[in-house]
């Protein structure tokens, strides 16, 4: 049985003769015949009277009260297969904030690419407020990053990050147990981008000081500790990015230092594709795995 059989005994219901049938579907009535033979022979059952009207037997009668059904459902099975087929050659384009590129991405990468091997990623690194946007705008998938309040958008969360402060190991911080929020009055803090989630939070903590510390603004987070090396400052970071030997985070004193990060993705999102839902699986494991 296939799809053109059941259209054809359809047709024949609707045209009345398989003559007609054969004419609506452009085809030759020896074509049509042969159609109901195979039909005929693969259900068991005899579908019509033979004569010039395409009189139903009561065994037709019953299939013909379930062929809607039943191209409704072949028509399905076709739609999933093409996405199915499509699934497996293709783009994915991902955002990600910066910090989890170097700690995670490859490994995630890597575990992907052994199941999907002829899916192309393209990851676009950014903030949670430059992904939230390309999001909303469709020029990528989805965006592991912290929620957006600026759009109507889904946001799953992972994980929790932590801002973290950091200095140099020769700084005066370096060795000490706790740091109330004020010291930081005492020397430049070099910060990210403006529109960071963390700096905003950060920004709030700042806003109970008498004074505000001076800053320095760099959107490039991995960038922070050589700018904190050299002008002997106090770096502010979120947990995961990794540090050399040269640096110790300091215990700075704040109300919530605490970010969630999570998917990001249109909040209409009516299909979520198989290789989608693989890749996002292998990431959030390598995430729980790398918190332990």
């Amino acid at each position: 049985m296939d799809l053109k059989e059941l259209i054809t005994f359809r047709t024949i219901i609707q045209e009345r003769t398989f003559s007609n049938a054969a004419i609506k579907l452009h085809y030759a009535q020896s074509t049509i015949t042969n159609q109901v033979q195979r039909l005929e022979e693969e259900l068991g059952i005899k579908l019509f009277d033979r004569g010039w009207d395409a009189e139903l037997t009561p065994a037709g009668k019953i299939f013909a009260e379930e062929v809607d059904e039943l191209i409704k459902h072949w028509n399905f099975v076709l739609e999933q297969a093409k996405f199915l087929q499509k699934e497996e050659i293709g783009v994915l384009n991902i955002g990600i904030i910066e910090t989890l590129t170097v700690s995670i991405l490859p490994k995630v990468l890597k575990k992907f690419a052994e199941y999907k091997p002829n899916i192309t990623c393209n990851f676009i690194v950014g903030n949670t407020d430059s992904l939230s946007t390309a999001v909303f705008n469709n020029s990528m998938d989805f965006a592991i990053c912290s929620s957006s309040s600026g759009y109507n958008l889904k946001f799953e969360p992972i994980y929790n990050e932590k801002i973290s402060f950091i200095v140099a190991n020769n700084h005066p911080f370096a060795k000490k147990k706790s740091i109330s929020i004020d010291k930081l009055l005492e020397y430049p803090l070099i910060i990210g981008g403006k529109n960071c989630l963390y700096s905003i939070r950060l920004e709030e903590e700042l806003l109970k000081l008498p004074n505000r510390p001076f800053c320095y603004s760099i959107s490039q987070i991995s960038s922070i500790p050589s700018f904190v090396e050299k002008l002997s400052g106090i770096g502010v970071i979120i947990s995961s990015l990794q540090l050399s030997k040269n640096f110790v985070k300091i215990p700075v004193n704040i109300v919530n230092p605490y970010i969630e990060i999570g998917i990001l993705q249109q909040a209409k999102n009516h299909y979520m594709s198989s290789t989608k839902k693989l890749f996002l699986e292998i990431l959030k494991e390598e995430i729980l795995l790398n918190q332990n």
